[in-house]
């Protein structure tokens, strides 16, 4: 069965070039000109993955998304946007995007980026029935600490005996990066890189990581051996020290 994907886009050109190709990929794919129209398609009909411009007339990307959030909870976002700022990568680092493009992204780039939004969709789903059938980017992956803190990386699960905390997508992400590494030190454009799918400089890069890394580490309070693994390395990025 072809995937629906709904291109949201004010500009006809951007409109018409994203639907055609990932027509050419194989998916089923609607487009609309505006934000409101956007809304008014994801509330009538299943809609796997949408694609929606950050600025656009009336209703932007930004309204658009936290709309989706509510009605379609299970429909993987990519924020598109000419104006790379770190005002608006911030603000969708707190709604659920799966990524966040700079336009024009190249066809390859798009293709990449939808391919890894269903299939973490498909994930997403299976796992809330039971049965998991993983990605690449979503390899089950357990790992033990010596203080009975397990990390589930493939369900983003951390247990210690009636403890429980689950991440978002982009923790996950972050979390897998670090503590399949232990030892490297990623800067913060590395792991926005890693973690959301963009690239940025490095100036703005810790601005657009805290928040994440915040959350994350808020999470961890209950697991002190993982909390206290994930280091800070002032002025670069962080690393995972291994348990020795």
């Amino acid at each position: 069965m072809k995937s629906n994907i709904l291109v949201v886009d004010d500009e006809p050109v951007a409109r018409q070039s994203l639907s055609e190709i990932l027509r050419l990929e194989g998916y089923s794919v609607n487009s609309v000109p505006n934000g409101q129209a956007a809304v008014e398609y994801v509330r009538t009909h299943p809609v796997e993955l949408i694609i929606v411009d950050l600025r656009m007339p009336g209703m932007d990307g930004l309204e658009v998304i936290q709309v989706v959030n509510q009605v379609s909870p299970e429909t993987e976002v990519i924020l598109l946007t000419a104006f790379g700022t770190t005002e608006s990568a911030i603000q969708a680092l707190r709604l659920r995007v799966h990524d966040y493009l700079l336009k024009p992204a190249p066809p390859t780039q798009v293709v990449n980026s939808v391919k890894k939004g269903l299939a973490r969709r498909e994930v997403r789903l299976k796992a809330r029935g039971g049965s998991v059938t993983a990605d690449v980017d979503d390899m089950v992956s357990e790992i033990s600490l010596k203080d009975g803190t397990t990390i589930d990386l493939s369900r983003r699960l951390i247990r210690k005996k009636d403890q429980l905390v689950h991440l978002t997508p982009a923790e996950g992400r972050l979390l897998r990066v670090l503590v399949e590494n232990p030892g490297r030190v990623y800067s913060h454009r590395e792991l926005v890189l890693l973690v959301q799918g963009y690239d940025t400089s490095q100036r703005e890069a810790p601005e657009i990581l805290r928040p994440l890394v915040s959350r994350l580490r808020h999470k961890l309070e209950d697991f002190p051996s993982l909390s206290e693994s994930i280091v800070s390395v002032r002025g670069t990025g962080y690393l995972y020290e291994q348990e020795t």
